[in-house]
This record gives C-alpha cells, sequence and structure tokens, in this order.
C-alpha cells in the first residue's frame, strides 16, 4: 500500500486540495500540522474458566493545530474528509489572526525503523489467541492445587498516522503494540493474594504464542501470588528501602520525570524549573529518556509531531541536563525538540511526554546492596501511586516488598507504602547495582486526561531515610 493510499484514495481526497487547506490554516503561524490517524485495535479477555470479552474496534480521524507564540487553536473529527478539513481549518485560523509568526522549520527526516511494518492482527488468528488464554488457565491451575483463579488478557493494535505540515512536508508511520497480562489467585487457610505478569512491545503476537513466554508469565504471577500469601504486616517510620530492577522505575518515572517534562518547567510548576545545571541527585544518578530502543512498548520512530524520538540525557552524574521537549515548548524555551511530542489519538492535543524512561546502572553488585542494609524493606513491585508534580510528592504501593535484616532478606511484607519527595529521593540514593533492567512492557502513562505507551526501568537501588507507611510500627 503506498503511503498516501490509506488517507487519499481510499478517502477520495485530492493530497494537493489538503495541502492548499493546511497551507492556508497555517498561515501567519509559528508551527503546526494536520495530523491524520488510522487504527484498528482487539482484545481478548478470559476469566473464570472461559472467554469473558473479545472486542474488535477500528478509529480513525485527524486533527488539525495551528500554533501561534504560547497559543494552540486545535479542531479534530472522527470524518476524514475534504470538507471536514476545511471546517477544521476555519476553527483555528482564528489563533493566529493578527499574527505573524515566524514558521518553525520542519522536524529533520529519518530512516530509522525502530519495528517493522506489520500488524499484529494478522500475526496470528482468532483461534490461536483463544486457544492461547486458555491454555494459560490449564497451566496454572495445574501448576498449583492452590489456585483459586486465572484471569489472563490479550489485546493488540495498529495504527497507522501521516503528518502534513506546510510547504508539503510528510511523515508517516505504521506502529504495532501488544500486550499479555496474567493474574493469578491463590488461597490457603481461607486467605487469598494475588499475583500478576504483563508483556508487551511493538511486535507481532508470536512471542507471546510460545510456551517458553506464556509459561513463564503465570510462573511468575504464580510466584507472586504465594509469596504474598506469607506476607506479615509492613513496618512503618523511616528506614532504608532497597528498589528492585525494572519495573521500580515506574517509581522514578512518575515521581521524577513528568516534573522534567518541558511544559512544566516553561511555566515553572515542577520542582525542577530553573535547575539546569544544578546538582538535584546524588552522584551516579544518570538519568535519561530514550525512544530509539527497538521495539519497546514506549519507542517511536517519530513523534506525534514528526520529529525523529532520540536519547535525552535529563540528569548526568547528578547534574540536571535537560527536559523533554515537544515542538511549541522547545521554541518557547529558545531548545531543540526532543521528539517528545505525543498524543494518545487524533482527538488529543500534542504535549512533551516520556517514552522510555530509566536510570542506568552504577558498579555495586546486588547482593553488595542488600549486603550493607542491617534494617530496612526491598521492594521489587509496585501497584499505583499518586505524585505531585509541583514539588514531587509520592505515594506508592508495594505489591512485593521485603524485609531486609542484618543483609538478608527476611519476610515478605504487605500493605506497605513508599511516601517521600521525587527531588528528595534522588539525593537519598547512597548505592546503584550493576543490573539495570528495564520493564517487561507494560507501562501507560497519564496526564491531562490522555494515555499513552511507555516504558521504565533502573538498576537496584539503596535509598537511605525513606519513610515506608505500614500496618506494623518499627522497632
Amino acid at each position: 500500500m503506498a503511503d498516501t493510499d490509506l488517507f487519499f484514495s481510499r478517502t477520495g481526497m485530492d493530497p494537493d486540495s489538503v495541502q492548499r487547506t493546511v497551507d492556508q490554516a497555517l498561515k501567519g503561524a509559528d508551527d503546526g500540522e494536520l495530523f491524520l490517524e488510522y487504527s484498528q485495535s482487539e482484545s481478548f479477555a478470559f476469566d473464570d474458566g472461559r472467554l469473558k470479552a473479545a472486542t474488535f474496534d477500528t478509529s480513525q480521524g485527524f486533527g488539525l493545530r495551528a500554533v501561534a507564540g504560547e497559543a494552540t487553536g486545535y479542531a479534530h473529527a472522527s470524518e476524514i474528509s475534504e470538507s471536514a478539513i476545511q471546517r477544521a481549518a476555519s476553527t483555528v485560523q482564528a489563533v493566529s489572526r493578527g499574527y505573524s509568526g515566524t514558521e518553525t522549520a520542519p522536524p529533520a527526516r529519518t530512516n530509522i525503523k525502530l519495528y517493522a511494518d506489520i500488524d499484529p492482527l494478522e500475526t496470528a488468528g482468532f483461534e490461536k489467541k483463544v486457544k492461547l488464554l486458555e491454555e494459560i488457565n490449564a497451566y496454572a491451575r495445574a501448576k498449583d492445587s492452590r489456585v483459586r483463579q486465572v484471569s489472563a488478557s490479550l489485546g493488540g493494535e495498529w495504527q497507522r498516522v501521516e503528518i502534513i505540515r506546510a510547504g508539503g512536508e510528510r511523515y508517516s508511520d505504521i506502529r504495532p503494540l501488544v500486550r499479555l497480562n496474567v493474574s493469578v489467585v491463590a488461597e490457603e487457610n481461607g486467605h487469598q493474594e494475588s499475583g500478576s505478569f504483563g508483556g508487551g512491545g511493538r511486535s507481532g503476537y508470536e512471542t507471546y504464542l510460545d510456551p517458553d513466554y506464556w509459561q513463564a508469565a503465570v510462573d511468575e504471577a504464580l510466584r507472586q501470588a504465594l509469596v504474598n500469601l506469607s506476607a506479615v504486616p509492613a513496618p512503618a517510620g523511616e528506614m532504608t528501602v532497597v528498589l528492585g530492577p525494572g519495573w521500580p522505575g515506574i517509581l522514578l518515572h512518575e515521581a521524577i520525570g513528568h516534573g522534567l517534562e518541558g511544559d512544566f518547567n516553561r511555566k515553572k510548576t515542577s520542582a525542577f524549573a530553573g535547575l539546569l545545571g544544578e546538582r538535584v541527585a546524588a552522584p551516579g544518578v544518570t538519568v535519561v529518556d530514550d525512544g530509539t530502543i527497538d521495539g519497546r512498548r514506549g519507542s517511536l520512530s517519530i513523534d506525534d509531531e514528526g520529529t525523529p524520538t532520540s536519547r535525552t540525557v535529563l540528569i548526568e552524574d547528578g547534574i540536571l541536563k535537560g527536559y523533554m521537549q515537544d515542538r511549541q515548548n522547545a521554541r518557547l524555551m529558545g531548545v531543540a525538540p526532543t521528539g517528545n511530542g505525543r498524543r494518545q489519538s487524533y482527538g488529543s492535543p500534542v504535549m512533551p511526554r516520556m517514552t522510555n524512561t530509566y536510570m542506568l546502572g552504577g558498579d555495586k553488585h546486588p547482593d553488595e546492596i542488600l549486603q550493607s542494609v542491617k534494617k530496612g524493606i526491598y521492594a521489587t513491585n509496585f501497584g499505583g501511586g499518586q505524585v505531585d508534580i509541583t514539588n514531587g510528592k509520592f505515594v506508592f504501593s508495594c505489591t512485593e516488598a521485603y524485609l531486609i535484616e542484618n543483609g538478608k532478606l527476611g519476610h515478605a511484607i504487605k500493605g506497605a507504602t513508599l511516601i517521600g519527595s521525587g527531588p528528595e529521593a534522588l539525593t537519598r540514593v547512597s548505592m546503584i547495582g550493576n543490573d539495570m533492567k528495564l520493564d517487561t512492557g507494560i507501562g501507560t502513562c497519564g496526564k491531562n486526561g490522555q494515555s499513552v505507551p511507555v516504558g521504565v526501568g533502573q538498576p537496584t537501588l539503596r535509598l537511605d531515610g525513606l519513610t515506608v507507611g505500614g500496618t506494623a510500627q518499627a522497632a
């Protein structure tokens, strides 16, 4: 299929006419684009020993944006037609009426593709997908007699976007995305606990249909459930906390990452505003946002403005080096865009958003970090959390954690929450492991009502003097 077939030949639109409309809509503006989207998605949910839901959805539409200074005019519709785009153009032109802007140079082009131009929905038939969920259910129940409930879900999405800018510049991307989730509830002596595992990325279903993959997923979900069955109440108080590698990077993402997005810093509502070049973290702490990792959930060949994604160093050896930028905030702050302009769909405005955000590894062996702690907790998995961007204060719930006593892991604990401030927590990092790991491909980030897929990661970390909320008082 030719690049323009999906949005022009099959809709009957004339490319030259649409281009003239875009040129007129953006006349006098600093920036803007026509964003065309067509997507198909499916999901399967299996619970209580049977298929509970199978859904399929097709979505299409456009968003037309004109940017004049700090103001943005935006119009969108689910109808892709010349008349609908012309109506949108008459709306967004209002933002630049009487304004004489300087057209921002278009994004640089890239030949790099971080994922294949495939439709994951076509990489496996309906029967195979349902059979996978049935096998997950049977395998989990046969694995341990304490299993009481097995829930599994599988989903895939194929998204095609085209970005048309003034002057005839066009950018296209085809984005596959899949995800598998497994949840297990185990019961012992009338007490029930759950465990879960999820994975995904920008590919087809092949990896997730492989028994080696999904059996390992079930094993991990079951292991967590059984660990939680034996868990004791968590202590409370200020103590040393060791964070495991990989998914615990969600704390970094929420408590620190959002505060490093360009819009919050331009508006000076972030705890990191105005601190470029200053120490904001302990020596050895280096944090990057990297949208260029092949096949990762948070990766994009180009962002939703057409800018190639990049590896952006945010904090280097404790020093604040930069922010994540879309085109508008980059222009207003006098810096280059970093390829972080993202939107949930054609109906959503662009904002600077994270892609894959993680902390680089250090030089300590994880065992050395654990052995250095006389009394504390080791947290390896997290559930929900809340953060205040203006000051970085956070509260996160641990779904898997253990006591550390005299350098050794003790009882599993339940009900633990980590409470603190992201900027302050960065200064409390005292040891950094050499085992940096990315998450398994499950991250979804929310901001201003929009959700986008993201990745997180980190090595094992020791943080001193973090507040832990629990149900048992620390001795």
